[in-house]
């Protein structure tokens, strides 16, 4: 009986001690570093224009009209919604996807005034995974610059300064591609930056 009193001591004292040290000290000591370190970040790479919230750099946001640069299309909910996040399940043979995907081509070189023969980049007509992907490719952004620049009455040399301004290089230096943050890029378009 006493091995058994013995063995339940022991048990509480290291159920409490691991509640203690992981969901006390750990999240502590997590949160302190994540906020000393990494301040922007750990809260959420907020942008904000006089003390407002207008988005984050972490998340796409629909821009229509010829003078805004346009993210890659979303699958989440009615479009660009943080609360329906994700794909559309779409498979590569899916009838609906290649329809979906053409429509978005003809669209996408209609407004930008391309050519038949100038290839289309990919995240321009499909859409991320969980559907709000801040990010496009530059050759994206390049595309799209000259009728941004010519809705905004400005040249064509200031608007690739600016997309050069925004394009963020591979992370680390190694791990996945450069890119173009389409949010602050067009909130620097508007002078909200």
């Amino acid at each position: 009986m006493k091995t058994l009193f013995q063995e339940i001591k022991y048990s509480v004292i290291g159920i409490l001690s691991l509640g203690i040290l992981l969901c006390g000290i750990y999240p502590l000591v997590t949160w302190t570093v994540a906020q000393v370190f990494f301040h922007e970040k750990a809260n959420g790479s907020l942008l904000m224009e006089e003390n407002q919230i207008i988005g984050s750099a972490l998340l796409a946001q629909g821009f229509t009209g010829h003078q805004y640069f346009h993210p890659r299309p979303s699958a989440a909910g009615g479009g660009y919604d943080a609360v329906s996040s994700g794909g559309s399940n779409l498979g590569p043979l899916s009838r609906t996807l290649s329809e979906m995907v053409q429509k978005r081509v003809d669209e996408y070189r209609k407004e930008n005034g391309l050519d038949a023969d100038i290839p289309v980049p990919a995240d321009a007509v499909t859409s991320s995974g969980s559907g709000l992907d801040p990010h496009i490719s530059p050759e994206n952004a390049l595309i799209q610059a000259k009728r941004v620049a010519r809705e905004r009455g400005m040249t064509d040399k200031a608007m690739l300064q600016k997309i050069a301004d925004h394009t963020e290089g591979r992370t680390l230096w190694l791990f996945g591609q450069p890119r173009v943050n389409v949010l602050t890029l067009n909130c620097a378009l508007d002078g909200r930056l």
